[in-house]
């Protein structure tokens, strides 16, 4: 029923910028962020921005990429600058909503894949 879908994943080299986009069909959210997952390592938090624009980012990724969100249209992008090889990884985005139930839930999208390389 709730949909997220990611995009905009792909190859950039190293110093590169990329941008990814999420888009959910939630009624109301409350917090848009996105987790990434390197092969062989646990998911880890990247960035979440909350409906009243609070930002949070993980420690590796501070200064170099950018949360924001577009409530009217149920989307949230993540600018990603200065790519090192290191942020190789599946990039999943997480929406936390309601959809005429009465509590909120985590939904996840199907992630999209970052491969930052020469």
């Amino acid at each position: 029923q709730v949909q997220v879908v990611e995009s905009g994943g792909g190859l950039v080299q190293p110093g590169g910028s990329l941008r990814l986009s999420c888009v959910t069909s939630a009624g109301i959210v409350s917090v848009m962020g996105w987790h990434r997952q390197a092969p062989g390592k646990q998911r880890e938090l990247v960035a979440e921005i909350i409906s009243g624009g609070i930002t949070e980012y993980g420690d590796s990724v501070k200064g170099r990429f950018t949360i924001s969100s577009d409530n009217a249209k149920n989307t949230t992008y993540l600018q990603m600058s200065s790519l090192k090889p290191e942020d190789t990884a599946k990039y999943y985005c997480k929406i936390r909503a309601r959809d005429g139930r009465p509590t909120f839930y985590d939904y996840w999208g199907q992630g999209t894949q970052v491969t930052v390389s020469s």
